[in-house]
């Protein structure tokens, strides 16, 4: 839900139109020409969340501001810009990410639970403990995608009996999450 700026730049020249398409299917997500933007034909998607720097289009700039970024938003735009000079095109892969923010660990007796929301690209999840043991835990973990393309991750693992006894109920166990590009 933040913002970006997919950066373009032309040649100067008068008559400046400038056009940006989310490829492959080019739809339109910021029109500018005749010295104004033009949001008749904007695709629904993007209508109050893009912007160029109009005090910027005369000196070559045609980047785009994109708020509110959402993951739908990944892949490619072109950038396709024209004046009595000629026309160019150029084009930009927007990567989105949500990386992992916070971890929750919980512990009550023998069952230890991990949880960490609102990650994207999808995310994985190890246990650890420290120092090191070679005991293995059995864990169960679930990943879910929601609505908005994010992901949840959960796991929970029960220590057995002995192992629960002997290291007591304060074991320092770690859990790790990882997702997003960072």
């Amino acid at each position: 839900m933040e913002r970006c700026v997919l950066p373009c730049s032309f040649q100067i020249g008068k008559e400046i139109v400038i056009h940006w398409f989310k490829t492959p299917r080019d739809l339109r997500v910021h029109s500018y020409y005749h010295s104004k933007n033009q949001f008749g034909h904007q695709d629904q998607r993007f209508r109050n969340r893009t912007s160029v720097f109009q005090d910027q289009i005369r000196r070559g700039n045609a980047s785009l501001q994109l708020t509110s970024v959402e993951v739908q938003d990944e892949g490619r735009y072109k950038c396709h810009t024209s004046t009595i000079k000629g026309n160019q095109e150029s084009f930009v892969n927007l990567k989105v990410d949500a990386p992992v923010k916070e971890v929750s660990l919980d512990q009550v007796e023998n069952w230890i639970s991990c949880r960490s929301e609102g990650i994207y690209p999808e995310p994985q999840l190890s246990w650890s403990t420290s120092p090191p043991s070679n005991i293995t835990f059995t864990n169960t973990t679930t990943v879910e995608r929601t609505e908005q393309v994010l992901y949840n991750i959960s796991s929970s693992l029960m220590l057995s009996a002995g192992v629960y006894d002997l290291l007591g109920p304060t074991l320092p166990t770690r859990c790790q999450t990882s997702g997003g590009r960072r």
